[in-house]
């Protein structure tokens, strides 16, 4: 938060009025809230992380030019000298007692002091994360960062209650180095249009800008000015509404990097002093995860979403429960907040590079195939964009978790860019699942011994299968399309 007002008040008090610093401590704060504060927000630059000396040094040939131009608003002739600092690094002292005098203000915006820059790991944030309570298994941590970084738009799906959000929430503000960086808007089921996302001109006054106040046109506008760090939109239940319809420009950028438009201005739109361009990029530092239930007040998505996003459905097994229910250690997010800042840079890189190689292509390129025959039985074959992003997604795996085989990762992908995409009727699906089945098995084994609902399937074993992740999702699929006569990813 921006206190300025409270400063000129407070410093107007605790000096006395023949002063002539209160004047030039007042003047100078609008130089300081260019510095160290945007959109009313914490900079990264803290008031906290810089004294009088390291002002000068890193302000110096500005200084000097300041000097020479007594027409500057940074520089006022009639403040008091205080050598080559002169009243700004006064007034930076001021500022800082004053926050100091606020109860609770250092909670709020003293930011975390970042070590240097390190390679991302992936586990240490699962290891962060679980020794404070918030516990996932390897499988969908390394999937849910490895989707991040294959392209900035991920959809986690499945059952209420299973850390959908939290999962979303805590690796941002894991790596985020304050929480300036990173949004959760609940998605209304009233939302019809883009506006509740990215505002509206005021139709009553020219040039001004409405914007929401979830802070979700905030946080794209910062990632567009500060490319190297990454910043979050966390989704809540965005199928609330029709995606389709709020999301479009959204979808329609991702794939072409072209502008939103925001306004027909040729000027920037002013909004409570922040300037909103008349278009602007999504930046490929934002980062946007999609949280999902399905029930009947909720809409499904179209292919046009699933097509460019990576799905990852949230399921408890009895193990998972049966930990729960034992652990009794309590969610300390506060313990984790900004653990990972110093990795932060690395993962923007991973995520913009390019020339990411991968191995086992040939395997890759077999299985892709092969699926891809079976899935244009019934529609839902795959085109160019996802097979490319498959090929990067087995990239990403390779650099940040080598330890994964070619089969794990083909089943991951085959989860979640393959099968979310299918849905039908018994007719149409039936013999289309069993062939999947067989896919996902070692060839001489009978389907019909995985197909009978009542036999126990050991989905470890790799002896006989190739693909748990995706046959256990089929086998559901299949059981839900013989009871009910239809069945999709979603539902099952």
């Amino acid at each position: 938060m921006n206190y300025k007002d409270e400063f000129k008040t407070w410093v107007s008090n605790n000096l006395t009025k023949d002063s002539g610093a209160v004047s030039a401590y007042i003047t100078s704060l609008d130089w300081l809230s260019e510095k160290f504060y945007e959109n009313g927000k914490i900079k990264e630059l803290s008031i906290f992380d810089i004294d009088d000396s390291e002002l000068i040094t890193q302000l110096h040939e500005e200084t000097k030019a300041l000097q020479r131009n007594k027409d500057s608003y940074i520089y006022n002739i009639k403040a008091p000298s205080y050598g080559d600092r002169y009243f700004y690094s006064a007034s930076l002292g001021k500022y800082q007692e004053f926050l100091i005098s606020k109860k609770g203000i250092l909670k709020t915006v003293k930011p975390i002091a970042v070590p240097a820059i390190e390679k991302f790991k992936h586990s240490k944030f699962h290891s962060d994360s679980k020794s404070n309570g918030l516990i996932f298994s390897d499988s969908i941590v390394t999937r849910f960062i490895s989707s991040l970084l294959t392209k900035p738009f991920v959809i986690l799906t499945g059952l209420s209650g299973s850390g959908k959000t939290k999962l979303a929430q805590s690796f941002a503000m894991w790596i985020c180095e304050n929480e300036n960086q990173y949004c959760i808007a609940p998605v209304g089921a009233d939302w019809t249009n883009r506006e509740p996302l990215l505002g509206f001109p005021n139709s009553l006054e020219t040039g001004k800008y409405l914007k929401p106040d979830n802070g979700v046109l905030d946080l794209i506008i910062a990632a567009n000015n500060n490319t190297t760090k990454p910043y979050f939109l966390i989704l809540d239940e965005m199928n609330l509404s029709h995606v389709e319809r709020y999301f479009a420009d959204f979808l329609s950028v991702m794939e072409t990097r072209s502008y939103i438009p925001l306004h027909s201005g040729n000027k920037d739109f002013d909004c409570a002093g922040i300037k909103i361009p008349s278009q602007m990029q999504l930046p490929k530092n934002l980062f946007i995860i999609g949280t999902v239930n399905i029930d009947e007040t909720t809409y499904m998505f179209s292919p046009k979403v699933l097509d460019r996003a990576n799905v990852i459905e949230f399921r408890v097994n009895k193990l998972e429960m049966e930990n729960f229910l034992k652990n009794d250690s309590k969610l300390q997010l506060e313990n984790i907040v900004s653990n990972g800042a110093n990795m932060a840079d690395n993962f923007v890189e991973i995520s913009k590079n390019e020339k990411l190689a991968y191995k086992n292509s040939l395997e890759l390129n077999n299985a892709l195939i092969t699926f891809f025959v079976e899935l244009k039985k019934t529609g839902a074959e795959f085109g160019y964009r996802s097979a490319n992003e498959i090929k990067r997604f087995v990239g990403v795996v390779n650099t940040i978790e080598p330890n994964w085989n070619a089969s794990e990762i083909i089943d991951a992908a085959i989860m979640q860019k393959l099968l979310p995409k299918v849905h039908g009727s018994r007719r149409k699906l039936e013999p289309v699942l069993k062939t999947l089945t067989k896919l996902c098995i070692v060839n001489e084994l009978n389907i019909e011994d995985f197909l009978l609902p009542k036999n126990e399937i050991d989905f470890s074993d790799n002896t006989k299968i190739k693909y748990p992740l995706s046959l256990e999702k089929i086998l559901r699929m299949y059981n839900g399309l013989i009871d009910n006569g239809f069945t999709s990813y979603a539902e099952a």
